[in-house]
């Protein structure tokens, strides 16, 4: 019986919302039809216009807030690839180098407090901000629908009262009805009418207060990075006064690939030994180098110059008297195209689609690009050697990745 009683509640309380939203339709088709005032607020109609205009700045500045926020991020990551990049070129006995991983520890721990304090500061100040609106919102869509519930039970008593044939009883009860509903809607109207022009009046103080923060953390963040970005200035000067007039000796190294007969050095060694590794000494004053023929104009090393990966390469292979071609077309368990293999040196994370994610280690065929011009330079195409055994699909494998984190192998 309980839980009929329960059960009737519930239908009750139904049915009486089902018969308020048709009494509150009906009224607002006879208002919108003329056959029926309706209560005006001009007053109240401006806050809600200046509510309706706060909300909407506000959910525009959190968007491009993080917005912003993610590009500082980006920026972070970015900074720090080029931290690395130069760790990994900067050579053991290179001064300054100790000074340079500093350096860039030092850019990281500022990237990240910049992007916390930003967070902290202003994000979570703005999510405070605009979290205050929805219940607002809320409670002036509900102060509507009691104002319709207002007129509606006005609208009922007055015609009662005009009615040829009066009924008293029915006549007390609309007004009961009209008091009530006039206490629920001015309760609601009397707390919108001092909140919202409070809250439309705060926007001021808020909009200062962020845009400071965010300035404030912005003109700080780049001073301690400025101070940053000259020390390493200071290093990179300090290598090049040192390096700049000095003579660099490049070793030969044999190809891999070349034959291991017919190698012909450039020029016999110095001390006549066949088993002496031959030299090219090369200095930035471009001077002919020991053991080359006079006007001969020998090049920099490759880790001094700014050659193509592929021209170095060549000229690896051309001082062992050997320059490779691009076979292996015709291998038939390597992909279409194949040219040589190469292993990663390190770990490399993809950062687009096109891209292979490789691991150190990982042996990666190279094939040529479809499109030669789609081709940017220190990038290849390949296909990890692990997936090629497993699926000899090219167009599921294959992708583009740096050569400098590869060696070749094959």
């Amino acid at each position: 019986m309980a839980e009929m009683g329960s059960k009737g509640v519930t239908a009750g309380k139904i049915a009486s919302n089902v018969q308020k939203k048709l009494t509150r339709a009906q009224e607002k088709v006879l208002q919108k039809l003329g056959k029926a005032d309706e209560t005006k607020d001009e007053q109240f109609e401006q806050c809600v216009q200046n509510f309706n205009k706060q909300l909407t700045e506000g959910t525009r500045l959190q968007k491009d807030l993080r917005t912003y926020l993610a590009s500082v991020k980006a920026m972070h990551e970015a900074s720090k690839k080029l931290s690395e990049c130069l760790q990994e070129v900067y050579e053991p006995e290179w001064p300054g180098r100790d000074e340079a991983n500093k350096i860039a520890e030092n850019n990281d721990l500022l990237w990240m407090d910049y992007h916390q304090k930003l967070v902290d500061q202003a994000l979570l100040t703005m999510d405070t901000y605009l979290g205050q609106f929805p219940d607002i919102k809320s409670r002036i869509a509900k102060r509507g629908r009691k104002l319709v519930d207002y007129d509606s039970a006005r609208h009922h008593y007055e015609s009662l009262q005009t009615a040829k044939k009066k009924d008293e009883a029915k006549i007390a009860k609309a007004e009961e009805e009209l008091i009530k509903a006039q206490k629920v809607f001015e309760e609601m109207n009397v707390d919108l009418q001092e909140e919202l022009p409070s809250l439309w009046n705060s926007r001021v103080g808020f909009y200062v207060n962020t845009f400071q923060s965010i300035a404030g953390l912005e003109e700080n963040f780049h001073k301690e990075m400025s101070k940053l970005n000259q020390n390493l200035n200071d290093v990179l000067v300090s290598l090049e006064k040192q390096h700049g007039s000095n003579t660099f000796t490049v070793k030969a190294q044999p190809s891999d690939n070349a034959p291991e007969k017919g190698n012909k050095s450039p020029s016999p060694p110095p001390d006549g030994s066949p088993a002496a590794t031959p030299e090219i000494r090369v200095n930035h004053e471009s001077e002919p180098a020991s053991g080359a023929s006079p006007g001969a104009s020998i090049p920099k090393s490759p880790s001094q110059s700014s050659l193509p990966a592929v021209v170095v390469e060549t000229f690896s292979a051309t001082v062992n008297g050997a320059v490779e071609g691009s076979g292996g077309t015709g291998r038939l368990d390597m992909p279409p195209g194949f040219m040589f293999k190469v292993q990663a040196q390190h770990d490399y994370t993809a950062t687009d689609t096109d891209e292979l994610q490789l691991k150190a280690g990982d042996v990666v065929l190279v094939i040529p690009f479809q499109n030669p011009e789609e081709q940017d330079e220190g990038w290849l195409m390949g296909v990890k050697e692990s997936d090629w055994n497993q699926h000899k699909e090219l167009e599921k494998c294959r992708g583009v990745f740096p050569e400098n984190f590869t060696e070749r192998v094959q």
